[in-house]
C-alpha cells in the first residue's frame, strides 16, 4: 500500500532554427563564377535543465501540487489498507473462536475479498490519475519553454539550443550558457495558469 506515485522525469525539447547557404549550380560558361559568400556562422546556446526545474516558479508551483497529490494517494491506500487488515485479522480471530456459522464465514470472507479487489482497483485508477496529472504538466512545461524560446530567439538568433542535464553534454563553454537570461525571461512571462489554478483548487477539495 505504500507505492510511491510521485516521480519526476521531464526533458526539454530542443529548438534547431534551420539555415541556407548559397547556390551556385546554375553559373554560366562565358561568365567569371560569382564570389561565394562565408557559410552562415553556426549559434549555439545551451539550457541548464535542473536550473528550470529549480528556479522556474511555474515548476515549483507544480512540483507542489503534484507532492501533495502523491501524499493524499500514500495515505488513502494506506487507510484503506489499515482498515482491511484490522477486518481481516478480526475474521480470522472470530473465525477460530467459531464466532460464526459456515454461511457467515463464507459471507464475509466473499466482502473481505470484494474489499480487496475494490482496493486494488482504486490503487490502480489513482495511480493512472497521477500519471495523467504529471504527463500534463509535462505538456505544459514544455509547451511553455518552446513558446518562450522561439519569441526570444527572434532576436537572439540561436540557430541551436541544447539542454544540458548531468553529463548528456560532455562539454560546453559557458559562454553558450543562456539558463540566467531563459529562467528570468519565463519567470518575468510566467503567470498562475489555468492549469495550475484548477491543480490547486482540485488538492484544496480533498
Amino acid at each position: 500500500m505504500n507505492k510511491k506515485f510521485f516521480t519526476s522525469a521531464m526533458a526539454v525539447a530542443a529548438l534547431a532554427v534551420s539555415f541556407t547557404s548559397c547556390d551556385n549550380s546554375n553559373k554560366q560558361p562565358e561568365a567569371a563564377a560569382p564570389a561565394q559568400s562565408n557559410p552562415t556562422e553556426l549559434k549555439i546556446g545551451y539550457v541548464e535543465v535542473d536550473s528550470i526545474m529549480s528556479q522556474y516558479q511555474f515548476c515549483k508551483d507544480y512540483t507542489l501540487i503534484l507532492e501533495k497529490k502523491s501524499q493524499n494517494i500514500q495515505s488513502t491506500l494506506q487507510q484503506k489498507g489499515a482498515a482491511l487488515q484490522n477486518a481481516a485479522a478480526n475474521f480470522q480471530q472470530k473465525l477460530q473462536q467459531n464466532a460464526y456459522t459456515e454461511q457467515q464465514a463464507r459471507q464475509i470472507q466473499a466482502g473481505l475479498q470484494k474489499q480487496q479487489a475494490d482496493l486494488e482497483g482504486l490503487q490502480q485508477r489513482l495511480g493512472t490519475e497521477f500519471q495523467s496529472e504529471t504527463e500534463k504538466f509535462n505538456k505544459a512545461l514544455r509547451d511553455s519553454i518552446q513558446h518562450f524560446l522561439a519569441v526570444y530567439n527572434k532576436d537572439k538568433q540561436y540557430s541551436l539550443i541544447l539542454t544540458k542535464q548531468g553529463d548528456n553534454i560532455l562539454y560546453g563553454d559557458k559562454a553558450l550558457d543562456i539558463t540566467t537570461q531563459v529562467v528570468a525571461g519565463l519567470n518575468k512571462a510566467y503567470k498562475k495558469t489555468d492549469l495550475t489554478k484548477a491543480a490547486s483548487k482540485d488538492e484544496k477539495k480533498k
